[in-house]
């Protein structure tokens, strides 16, 4: 069988394509939509359906530019909430506490920082636009259990079902405990911290005015992000015994205890059922690519839910796996060679680590209690308040990189 079908095939016999893309999530989706937009015959083993996800991404502006060229955006704004204006709030209680410290969009030209959608309504918007596209297979097949060995030419991706996939480039998006990684042989290195991330939506009863607001406790940011209507989302950064408490109450409890975090500005809120336990960490591959493979999203980097860098940080390296590709195939090059493959790595290095190191920084900075390092935050988020050059600065930055955005955070179709 060749990669010529749009259909979801349950099992696989034999399979050929130019790349195959290894990964059903997000990350793995819009790499299997993007390559395939520039003509390869791509293959995407994209797992079996998975539990149904509460969690929400605020995808930046970028990664809604490449939706937008990849023609996916539209099916799913309508589920997406802007964010408009961003706030840091200093909830820490310390004797020194840092200015509350606002960012407009507006500011730097954008009608929104970028938009906050349900994890299942993007990978349903993506399904439906890999499902159209006449280049792409989707494998239903436990991305889990598959095996892959490399030739000279080609890599070959076994298959739990007992098929296989033969293709020039192997994209591995198959999460952070990668078997694509595990087989190439790249280990991984990282850290912990004494923090744990809560997840879940609430609704409430005041209008949300398109504003993230992020209240910086002595244990974490805790967080809320807009969602369409009168409902957020939010990311409760806590101690591991806090988290613990914190899911211990009663509904009635916690929705108490999530307004009093809240500041009321959200008016009375109710937390829907649906939460997310995630012990904080930051684990980074010590190689993104090697022969005849490149890893994308949490297989190469896992970062903690601060500042919206994870998912986005996977939507670049789609992005720029797919660029390279199709510059390949244009030149009559191999799109899995050397070349490929070590631009691969040069390019998503610096942008990965320094965006890693960024969040680090700013969550030891907040946990500290030593007074210099209070200090230093508190003129930092002052500098930003009051100098504006500075702030839109760190805001473009933030928001469109300047040194890592391949063309289709740009908006610009690769074919």
């Amino acid at each position: 069988m060749t990669a010529t079908g749009t259909a979801t095939v349950d099992t696989a016999t034999d399979t050929t394509a130019e790349v195959v893309v290894v990964g059903g999530g997000p990350a793995g989706l819009t790499a299997a939509v993007a390559i395939a937009s520039t003509g390869a015959a791509t293959v995407l083993v994209a797992g079996r359906p998975a539990p149904r996800d509460n969690r929400t991404t605020a995808l930046l502006a970028g990664s809604v530019d490449a939706l937008r060229a990849l023609g996916v955006w539209e099916s799913c704004r309508g589920q997406a909430a802007p964010l408009r204006s961003l706030r840091i709030v200093d909830d820490t209680g310390r004797l020194w506490r840092a200015p509350e410290v606002r960012f407009e969009a507006t500011e730097i030209g954008l009608d929104a920082f970028g938009w906050n959608i349900a994890n299942r309504d993007l990978v349903a918007a993506l399904e439906a636009r890999a499902a159209a596209m006449p280049n792409l297979t989707v494998l239903a097949e436990d991305a889990a259990g598959v095996a892959f060995a490399r030739e000279s030419e080609r890599a070959t991706v076994t298959l739990t079902s007992g098929g296989s996939v033969t293709a020039r480039l192997v994209v591995g998006a198959d999460g952070r405990r990668s078997p694509c990684r595990e087989a190439a042989g790249i280990a991984t290195r990282g850290w912990t911290y004494p923090q744990t991330a809560l997840t879940f939506n609430l609704s409430h009863s005041r209008e949300h005015e398109d504003t993230s607001t992020e209240f910086n406790s002595a244990q974490g940011p805790f967080t809320v992000v807009p969602l369409p209507g009168r409902r957020v989302s939010v990311v409760c950064v806590v101690a591991p015994a806090e988290a613990a408490w914190l899911q211990s109450l009663t509904p009635d409890a916690l929705n108490a205890e999530v307004e009093r975090r809240c500041h009321a500005i959200l008016g009375r809120v109710t937390v829907e059922p649906g939460r997310g336990v995630f012990p904080l960490a930051v684990e980074t591959a010590r190689s993104f690519a090697a022969e005849r493979l490149v890893l994308v999203g949490e297989a190469a980097h896992v970062v903690p839910p601060i500042g919206a860098q994870g998912l986005n940080l996977g939507f670049r390296d789609a992005a720029t796996v797919a660029e390279l590709v199709a510059d390949a195939i244009r030149a009559g090059d191999d799109p899995g060679g050397p070349a490929v493959t070590a631009a691969y790595e040069r390019r998503r290095r610096a942008d990965v680590t320094t965006r890693t190191l960024a969040v680090d920084l700013l969550n030891r900075s907040l946990l500290s209690d030593l007074l210099p390092v209070q200090g230093v935050r508190g003129l930092g988020l002052w500098l930003l308040g009051r100098v504006g050059p500075l702030r839109r600065a760190v805001m473009r930055e933030g928001v469109v990189p300047a040194f890592a955005e391949p063309k289709l955070l740009r908006g610009e179709p690769l074919a």
